[in-house]
């Protein structure tokens, strides 16, 4: 009787499907098939539908998966992850985990790598685990918010349909598209005068050029005149003047007392007053100063 006996090859081929099928389901759940991770805890107060073969994520870099979840009922309230970690990772002391989910749902641990980094976790420690709310928590946590502003959008969508009816408005939004037009031929024109002033701006410059110039040579000849020896001169006349008025304040000179003695005006008045009669009665009784004859002068 042979050992491998059809019986025996059957056995044999259904144990290795089995062995296959234990590695597969594992592979398949995430976990490693060789032990080269290290097992550590996490505490949770909610795990929040994390289940056995969820990622665990550092820094956003895959390190290990959950292994198994356990309640633990010795302390109400409390679940206890047990997650394989690689073995090249160290976990400062202080570090702490967060469940963290994703709009599609997908679940899983991120390590918030945090505390002392000269101490490390020893293996199979316990870390404390939190519950990250998440994309979904967020919103969830909006709605109460979003709610109580739901009546000021019902107020505000009417104000705005009343306003969106109203004539004013229309009238107004056609006044915009008028000045719009107007602010076109506007700017038309104004690029029309640049375009002008563009033209004579040479022409301008060239005789701003020349009046520079003319300004130029009115300097040059200004700054040639001797101010000096003109300055002297005038300072010869005003002395001249201050000399002759002088001489006309003292009683010295025919001026002087002509100006200064009242005898003589008296006497040229007087004088000036019998010329005027003489003149008078020259006019009145001419034949008493004028003899004239045809004949000859009579003798008397």
């Amino acid at each position: 009787m042979k050992f491998f006996n059809k019986e025996v090859q059957i056995a044999l081929v259904a144990i290795a499907g089995i062995v296959v099928l234990f590695f597969g389901l594992q592979f398949l759940k995430g976990l490693s098939l060789y032990s080269n991770e290290d097992t550590y805890y996490v505490a949770f107060d909610d795990i929040s539908g994390l289940s056995a073969s969820s990622p665990v994520y550092a820094a956003g870099y895959k390190v290990g998966v959950v292994k198994d979840i356990i309640y633990n009922y010795n302390k109400t309230g409390e679940i206890i992850a047990v997650v394989g970690l690689d073995k090249n990772l160290r976990l400062p002391k202080g570090s702490t985990a967060e469940i963290e989910s994703d709009m599609l749902g997908n679940i899983k641990v991120n390590l918030m790598l945090t505390g002392n980094p000269l101490e490390h976790l020893v293996v199979g420690d316990t870390i404390i685990g939190n519950k990250d709310a998440g994309m979904l928590g967020r919103a969830a946590a909006m709605i109460p918010t979003v709610e109580k502003m739901l009546p000021k959008l019902d107020s505000i969508m009417a104000g705005l349909n009343m306003l969106l009816y109203d004539k004013a408005l229309l009238n107004s939004i056609h006044n915009v598209d008028q000045i719009t037009s107007e602010l076109m031929v506007t700017t038309r024109e104004t690029n029309r005068l640049m375009a002008g002033l563009n033209r004579n701006v040479p022409g301008m410059m060239e005789k701003a050029n020349k009046v520079l110039d003319n300004t130029d040579k009115l300097t040059a000849q200004l700054t040639a005149v001797d101010v000096a020896s003109t300055m002297a001169k005038v300072d010869a006349t005003l002395a001249n003047v201050h000399d002759l008025t002088e001489k006309m304040n003292s009683d010295e000179g025919t001026f002087g007392l002509l100006m200064r003695d009242p005898e003589l005006y008296n006497n040229l008045t007087a004088t000036m007053r019998d010329a005027d009669s003489l003149m008078i009665d020259l006019k009145q009784h001419p034949k008493r100063y004028v003899h004239f004859s045809v004949f000859g002068r009579k003798a008397k």
